[in-house]
């Protein structure tokens, strides 16, 4: 599992005029190729009759999965600005659609890679994205007596109070970067002058909201 990576927010979807042809554009977060074909094969059902429908994806931790379709415009001028925009932005797990209704003005070459490339850029705009940060899951149980100071330092600090437990002891349940798990420790180790019981559970992905 990646330590840390981009991808968007969500399915998102915007319109852009250029010379009279409508851009509309779609952009989804796809974890598998078979996600990434249907996302495309729904916008394809959704626009028949649209001009073109190209698309471009990338999937993988080591973007091992990576598509681009010009679907009838001219060779490298649609589906390849479209990956791209998405390589330069780091993106992973993530699929554009743009759907295009032929405005009656030809762009040539160099007039479509802008205009993919830009409606690929506003698609993803539309459809947020987020910074996705692997972090280890670790429960340190304590006497109800520390709860008070541990809670307050907790939620003054870096570190992501993700829920309380209350059982026979209090189980305050704690998102940590995987790299910090030893410094966390010590610290709730400090303030509880080693009364803390620590237990290490699963590794979760926590979504920052970012601007790319």
């Amino acid at each position: 599992m990646l330590p840390h990576y981009y991808t968007v927010k969500g399915n998102g979807q915007t319109e852009i005029i250029i010379q009279k042809s409508r851009f509309l554009a779609h952009a989804a977060r796809t974890e598998t190729e078979e996600a990434a074909q249907n996302f495309i094969e729904n916008i394809k059902k959704e626009h028949w009759n649209a001009t073109h429908n190209c698309s471009a994806y990338l999937i993988g931790e080591n973007d091992q999965i990576q598509k681009a379709n010009d679907d009838g415009e001219p060779s490298g001028t649609a589906g390849v600005p479209i990956l791209e925009v998405l390589k330069k932005k780091k993106l992973k797990n993530t699929t554009v659609v743009i759907t295009r209704y032929f405005g009656g003005i030809k762009l040539g070459a160099g007039g479509l890679i802008r205009a993919y490339g830009k409606a690929a850029s506003e698609g993803i705009k539309a459809a947020g994205t987020v910074e996705r940060i692997l972090m280890k899951t670790i429960h340190a149980k304590v006497d109800y007596t520390w709860l008070g100071k541990l809670e307050n330092e907790i939620r003054s600090s870096a570190f992501s109070l993700k829920e309380i437990h209350y059982l026979d002891k209090v189980n305050l349940e704690v998102l940590v970067e995987e790299n910090q798990t030893d410094n966390y420790k010590e610290w709730i180790t400090g303030l509880t002058n080693g009364q803390a019981e620590f237990e290490e559970a699963e590794c979760v992905y926590l979504e920052n909201t970012i601007d790319l």
